[in-house]
């Protein structure tokens, strides 16, 4: 290849990829359902083959999959918003008495008496407490009904990766097969082993990371259940975990996204709780509302997840080293946000087959 080639080709792969980056707004919608779409193909399929062994009907086996995946989603959403709302109305009620008044202006006083003079100038006076309490509480009801609201672009994104999904999951064979049909003789073994070996790849970091993600949420949920005994007094437990464990699926971000809403919770069941209040971490550490006890439980659970869970469920699933998984995770969040991030490995790691195969083409051409 002369020289004057090289250029026109580097040239085109420049255009070609500030094409792609101008256009990726336009088509990320599109390009998340056929993300999503292929990722939970892959979480059913091998349920979908196991259940089409038995029934010898393949759209038996998606109905069944499917229908029971969707159910246990409706009904746990369901529970969670009826469960919140009945959390909300209770400390909205709680906050209109004046008992609640008492309370925060007893809190206010004890919590300026045990501070020094500078610090204690900066704790506000119980009605502007009271103020900001019930300003919470409005701003949590009206960003709940945005959310609701905005539900409607949710919905059909949701739809339209249903949809996908079941033509993936009823067709992939086929699908496969056709796709094998255009590669050429000389390269059929190798593009087998690439579709292989990227399959293996999506599905061993998608099971690592739902265990993973699965033991995060029980940890979660018994380190919350531990946190009551002592008299922490939060709600919505299973909840709570169940989103520490969701939120462990995007790297970097782990357990902790379930510390707030369990602080708040903590919070609000507890005012006007003097235990609660002069509660201390180890009889040592002042940690009023079991704030810092329920820190230090996410904590640990996230240290249990990076040094154990993770190590040994997903361990080296994608064979990536640890700075380039850094690299393409901020890559994926600088790109689509939380999204990328969460699509960033398994991402790289196909890159990485598709590569490693590209690479031993190139050397081995001699003998293709």
């Amino acid at each position: 290849m002369d020289p004057l080639q090289k250029i026109y080709r580097l040239l085109l792969l420049v255009v070609l990829s500030f094409l792609s980056w101008a256009t990726l707004p336009f088509f990320a919608p599109l390009i998340v359902i056929l993300i999503f779409s292929f990722l939970f193909t892959t979480i059913f399929l091998q349920a979908v083959d196991y259940i089409e062994g038995y029934t010898k009907s393949r759209t038996l086996g998606v109905v069944l999959i499917l229908s029971i995946s969707i159910t246990t989603i409706i009904l746990f959403i369901g529970s969670f918003f009826s469960n919140l709302g009945l959390q909300i109305k209770t400390f909205t009620n709680k906050i209109q008495k004046d008992s609640f008044a008492i309370a925060v202006e007893n809190l206010s006083l004890k919590t300026k008496s045990l501070l020094p003079d500078f610090f204690s100038n900066w704790v506000p006076e119980s009605d502007k407490i009271i103020l900001l309490a019930k300003n919470f509480m409005i701003n949590l009801l009206q960003n709940i009904l945005s959310l609701l609201g905005s539900a409607g672009n949710f919905i059909f994104i949701s739809f339209m990766v249903l949809i996908f999904t079941i033509i993936l999951l009823i067709e992939y064979h086929d699908f496969k097969r056709s796709l094998v049909r255009f590669i050429p003789n000389k390269y059929l073994e190798i593009g087998l082993r690439t579709i292989y070996n990227i399959e293996q790849q999506i599905s061993k970091y998608l099971r690592g990371q739902i265990l993973a993600a699965s033991s995060v949420a029980l940890l979660s949920i018994i380190g919350l259940f531990i946190l009551n005994t002592a008299g922490a007094n939060i709600t919505l437990v299973i909840f709570i975990g169940t989103i520490a464990g969701l939120a462990n699926l995007i790297p970097m971000v782990g357990p902790f996204i379930g510390m707030v809403p369990a602080i708040l919770i903590a919070i609000m069941n507890n005012v006007g709780n003097d235990s609660a209040f002069t509660h201390y971490l180890f009889n040592i550490i002042p940690s009023p509302f079991f704030i810092f006890d329920i820190i230090l439980m996410f904590m640990i659970v996230q240290q249990i997840d990076n040094n154990f869970i993770t190590p040994l469920v997903v361990g080296e699933s994608v064979g990536l080293h640890p700075m380039v998984v850094m690299i393409v995770l901020i890559i994926g969040g600088m790109l689509i946000g939380p999204l990328g991030m969460l699509f960033a490995i398994p991402a790289a790691g196909v890159l990485k087959v598709l590569l490693s195969e590209i690479i031993f083409i190139s050397k081995n051409s001699h003998l293709l």
